[in-house]
């Protein structure tokens, strides 16, 4: 049901949400499914997916 999005959808019902936060998480939730999908495509052609961690001083 996660993977579904239920609850996530019962979420956003649960209060009012204003039009400008709802732009803007949709706008996040389109950034993410296309990010999704390039981590899947890039693991289909056999690139490495993972990120190198950057280590600050």
């Amino acid at each position: 049901m996660q993977r579904e999005g239920l609850f996530r959808e019962m979420k956003e019902w649960r209060a009012y949400e204003k039009p400008s936060e709802r732009r803007v998480r949709e706008q996040a939730q389109a950034i993410s499914r296309q990010r999704k999908a390039a981590r899947k495509k890039m693991q289909r052609e056999g690139l490495p997916t993972e990120r190198k961690q950057v280590v600050v001083r």
